[in-house]
């Protein structure tokens, strides 16, 4: 399905990750014209499916601003509609691990920013409460503030879920669109030229991420400069996760909340992420000595995980501007709202991020009428802590795929694969197959399945060739129509 030609969107949302698939899906609940542009072939390509997957209360954010209150209203959102469309969430809770005299004088002062922020649960422990509770923490650990409500997330479905909702209710979904200009006459719409094509909008929403200032530039506006901050994590096997109970944090420092430790609802243990400030927006490769960093840091915090194997390892770039808050701007006279700065809180604020753009919308004209329901949506469950469709005696007696498992690792069905390459936003390669089903994200990284995984994207029509990265161009499966009518996809 295809954008008509001369068609003009009430909004155009550019930039498909976990914040711009989140204010597609808030501007789907009005009967607005909306389309979500991505330059990328898949959504949530960038920032979005390289993070710590954890859902933050905000404890830690610098009270008083805008993140602060964003990620604290987010936190209760995004657990209520988790529960909701069935994307996995564990409340594990967080433990501020103080190391030395200095980060243990630092905890009443953590706790006291946290109560300023709304959090009034966080406890200090002693080391002997400490031990009790993280049995394998390396020696040497003074004490630790508790805090309740840090819960670990996956990122991958809460992106998607946006989407998919956002698509059956009516919003168009452009992905491998690059916005390459910007032609904003006084009083009339915004005419953007992409490089599949030309579109306009009376209404632009800026949730490029790591190029949110270069867009801006299309515009004509300057008012900060995105520095990449690179995050190298590693992966520990399954068989790590019994070493730990909580997401182990550090006392943060200036470049952010330092290397932790934690839990995956996928059943692994990060050990990450470095914080490295790059001057190249693409560069998301791993390094000898981050990787060798992190192992030496995760010695100190759990000895005994940096013996188990590595399944993989892989590195994330967050927007950093310098500034100590997010840079979401209305501008009035450009009929244009900027989400900038959305660093590593994104996921968490989402929702609430979603709400705010809405209203800095209507700071700038926008008027969307009455509500309606959003299309249902219910993901497939990712989750290790939650019934997987192998173990579903019902789910395979009505359907034998969901007994066949082709991804052993993983133990990803054919019936999940299936239901992947057939949904509203199919994947656009074995990459984007993997965040949906998690086949190939296991122990063998899909050097098992890989092949079976490639025949059953011929079998569902999805021809294409693969490159290097396992990037995959696919032609004839298209999203449905959206509930309310004008919703889809264009590939």
């Amino acid at each position: 399905m295809t954008g008509r030609a001369g068609e003009v969107y009430d909004v155009v949302v550019v930039g498909a990750g976990v914040v711009g698939c989140a204010i597609a899906r808030a501007l789907a609940r009005h009967r607005l014209r909306v389309a979500l542009v991505e330059a990328a072939d898949d959504v949530g390509e960038g920032t979005s499916k390289a993070n710590t997957a954890i859902l933050h209360t905000g404890f830690d954010a610098t009270p008083g601003t805008l993140e602060a209150g964003l990620v604290r209203a987010g936190h209760r959102l995004l657990s209520g509609y988790a529960a909701e469309a069935g994307i996995p969430v564990e409340p594990v809770g967080a433990l501020l691990v103080a190391w030395d005299e200095e980060q243990r004088a630092a905890l009443p002062g953590l706790a006291a920013k946290a109560a300023r922020n709304g959090h009034h649960a966080t406890r200090i422990l002693g080391a002997a409460e400490l031990r009790r509770r993280e049995p394998h923490l390396g020696p040497g650990a003074l004490a630790a503030l508790a805090v309740p409500g840090e819960s670990l997330i996956c990122p991958w479905t809460t992106t998607l879920a946006y989407a998919t909702q956002a698509v059956r209710s009516g919003v168009r979904l452009l992905r491998g669109r690059r916005v390459t200009a910007v032609d904003t006459a006084p009083g009339g719409p915004h005419r953007l030229t992409t490089t599949r094509g030309p579109l306009t909008a009376r209404y632009l929403v800026n949730a490029c991420g790591l190029y949110a200032d270069r867009f801006d530039a299309l515009l004509g506006v300057g008012d900060f400069t995105v520095t990449p901050r690179r995050g190298q994590l590693l992966v520990y096997d399954k068989a790590a996760r019994a070493l730990v109970r909580h997401i182990l944090l550090p006392v943060p420092g200036p470049l952010g909340k330092g290397v932790l430790v934690a839990p995956t609802v996928y059943g692994n243990v990060l050990l990450g992420p470095t914080a490295e400030d790059l001057g190249d927006r693409t560069a998301t490769g791993t390094t000898a000595d981050g990787l060798a960093g992190l192992r030496e840091r995760g010695a100190r915090i759990l000895p005994e995980l940096v013996e188990e194997e590595v399944t993989a390892a892989y590195a994330g770039l967050r927007a950093a501007t310098g500034q100590e808050d997010y840079q979401c701007v209305a501008r009035p006279a450009l009929r244009y709202v900027t989400v900038g700065g959305i660093r590593s809180t994104g996921l968490s604020a989402s929702l609430a991020l979603a709400e705010h753009v809405l209203g800095l919308l209507a700071e700038c004209g926008l008027r969307t009428g009455p509500e309606r329901p959003l299309a249902p949506v219910r993901m497939p469950n990712l989750g290790e802590a939650f019934p997987r469709p192998y173990r579903d005696a019902g789910a395979i007696a009505r359907d034998p795929a969901f007994g066949t498992v082709v991804c052993h690792c993983e133990h990803v069905t054919r019936g999940e694969v299936r239901a992947a390459l057939s949904s509203d936003i199919p994947p656009a390669g074995l990459d984007g197959l993997r965040r949906r089903t998690r086949a190939g994200a296991g122990r063998c990284q899909g050097g098992h399945c890989r092949p079976a995984l490639r025949a059953l994207f011929e079998e569902y029509g999805m021809y294409g060739t693969y490159g290097t990265g396992g990037a995959y161009r696919a032609y004839g499966a298209h999203g449905a129509h959206g509930a309310h009518g004008k919703g889809g996809e264009d590939r």
